[in-house]
């Protein structure tokens, strides 16, 4: 199950679990679409994996399987 981290590893900000602004690599790595595109260029920099958007988890699964609160930021 995906984690849906709270935040942008590189500008944290933050992302709720129902945004359509997160993207993620195939690690989990999370950045904003912002980030994503203008910064990184659609590559994570901890992998060099693609960068997608990351789907999102229904609000009633979001209940019994709760996003993510722990922040990660990469320098």
């Amino acid at each position: 199950m995906l984690q849906l981290r709270p935040n942008c590893e590189c500008c944290d900000r933050d992302l709720p679990a129902d945004t359509l602004d997160a993207v993620i690599c195939s690690f989990e790595c999370t950045f904003c679409r912002e980030c994503a595109q203008a910064t990184l260029q659609g590559t994570c920099p901890n992998c060099a994996g693609e960068l997608l958007q990351r789907p999102r988890r229904p609000a009633a699964k979001l209940l019994q399987y709760p996003a993510s609160t722990e922040r990660v930021n990469k320098s």
